[in-house]
């Protein structure tokens, strides 16, 4: 089975699966022949394992032990509900705070700050916040494309100037010439806007950065 036909499967990215190989949790075996990556049931049973112990917000470095043998997955498990009984009482505290809010029906000008203040920057402390600290798709998107910008421009620019002047002028370099240098300058430019279109498929999917987030 190749690769695209797990990430269907599966519901993961390419990048993603490569990733999990990277770091030692899949060995899928290789065709002797083009030492293609062929993908059996047992891998796919793999990945979905990992799949959804990464969706219980468990690390890599834990599913790594695992694989190792030295933690258990009951373990780990009990200490992923260690964490969310942690969390539940954070959220708690938020709720009650915004409840007190709402019983005192405080406003900008009479809010008690310094209080709450002080116990969200407590929160805060143990690296606990209700604010999305993801940067969004779009603004991914709209950086990846600056990044690219200039040199598509630049490319594009001269590759668009030499065949004007080519088909308006009547003193035209030959063709031979022509098409090495468009070639030369073309490539590139193609380049960067395949890659440039790979890496917002990237985003859109969810899948850049990945091993940023393990």
């Amino acid at each position: 089975m190749r690769i695209y036909e797990v990430c269907s499967i599966v519901g993961l990215t390419r990048k993603s699966i490569r990733y999990y190989e990277s770091v030692g949790l899949l060995n899928p075996k290789r065709n002797t022949n083009n030492d293609y990556r062929i993908y059996n049931e047992e891998d796919i049973k793999t990945l979905k394992i990992i799949k959804f112990l990464r969706e219980l917000d468990v690390p890599i470095d834990d599913l790594k032990r695992i694989k190792k043998k030295e933690l258990s997955l009951q373990d780990c498990l009990k200490d992923r509900l260690n964490k969310i009984a942690r969390e539940e009482e954070n959220f708690l505290k938020i709720k009650n705070m915004c409840l007190e809010i709402i019983k005192d029906d405080a406003s900008l000008d009479n809010l008690n700050i310094s209080k709450y203040f002080n116990n969200m920057n407590i929160l805060n402390k143990k690296g606990f916040t209700m604010r999305n600290t993801k940067t969004s798709k779009t603004k991914k998107i709209v950086a990846a494309i600056l990044a690219s910008l200039f040199f598509i421009l630049f490319f594009g620019g001269i590759v668009g100037m030499i065949s004007y002047f080519q088909f308006t002028e009547s003193d035209k370099i030959p063709w031979v010439i022509y098409s090495v240098i468009v070639l030369l300058f073309g490539l590139p430019l193609f380049g960067m806007i395949y890659n440039l279109f790979l890496r917002i498929k990237e985003i859109l999917k969810g899948e850049e950065d990945e091993a940023s987030k393990y």
